[in-house]
């Protein structure tokens, strides 16, 4: 099996922490050039620093944007415009009832987690076609975009928007070397996620233990796996769609998700 990325350069969007570092670990341990994609300058510098910690003789760039905008794309890719791997891991969730979601959340929910993958994609995806005819694309959807949350309809909207936007993107690619494909991970526990549940049980008043539990038992009672995943988890099925070895595998949407979706087709 080809995992080998020697000459191959990787950028992940939102790779500061979560899936997203892991991810960038997981290709610098691969043999890639990564870049570190992130808001802030001193987040993206001790992301680097890890990475580096786990693949010391990787290069890895910094790429401190807000990609949640046009300007903020445009200026990335001015300042690295070609790479042969892009993974759209970049994404913002929130917890919020259906009567309750602003315009402007419905808004913000698709200019950062679809807008942001369309942009880059666009741009990254045609000089893959066009020069090199090698190149891996993939978005980091998830389980929510088949599954919706009742909890929070706008996420899974952009979660499933990104699906129909990948599978769209691979029907380009038809005859090349060049893939398209979408991972969709389930619970994941994160750095945020305690911090998170922390202010979810505040509000509901009960403990973060109680509302860990209760993941399983009530809001996601389908999953086989009956416990959060591991970043390193999702990463490690991220990084083998951006390997040669995965060249059979293009228009897919390939589940992480513990069995928390049924359907198996």
């Amino acid at each position: 099996m080809d995992l080998d990325l020697t000459d191959k350069t990787a950028l992940v969007t939102g790779s500061t922490r979560g899936i997203g570092l892991a991810t960038a670990i997981g290709l610098a341990q691969m043999g890639a050039e990564v870049i570190v994609n992130g808001r802030e300058q001193a987040a993206v510098g001790e992301a680097i620093a890890k990475v580096q910690q786990a693949a010391p003789s990787a290069k890895v760039h910094a790429a401190a944007f807000d990609l949640g905008n046009a300007a903020g794309c445009a200026a990335l890719v001015a300042q690295f415009p070609e790479v042969d791997i892009l993974v759209n891991n970049l994404g913002i969730y929130e917890p919020k009832g259906f009567f309750e979601i602003e315009d402007s959340d419905w808004s913000r929910m698709f200019e950062v987690n679809v807008m942001s993958g369309v942009r880059l994609t666009r741009h990254y995806l045609k000089r893959m076609l066009d020069d090199k005819d090698w190149g891996r694309v993939v978005f980091v959807s998830s389980e929510s975009g088949v599954f919706i949350p009742k909890e929070m309809v706008h996420y899974g909207f952009s979660k499933s928007a990104q699906l129909v936007i990948a599978r769209g993107a691979a029907e380009t690619t038809k005859g090349t070397n060049v893939t398209v494909n979408s991972v969709m991970p389930g619970p994941t526990w994160v750095e945020m996620a305690p911090v998170r549940l922390a202010a979810r049980a505040k509000a509901a008043g009960t403990t973060v233990d109680d509302l860990v539990s209760r993941t399983f038992s009530e809001r996601r009672p389908a999953s086989l796996l009956q416990r959060y995943a591991a970043p390193e988890e999702i990463a490690n099925l991220i990084c083998y769609v951006c390997s040669k070895a995965s060249s059979a595998t293009n228009g897919a949407a390939l589940r992480a998700d513990g069995g928390i979706v049924t359907n198996p087709f």
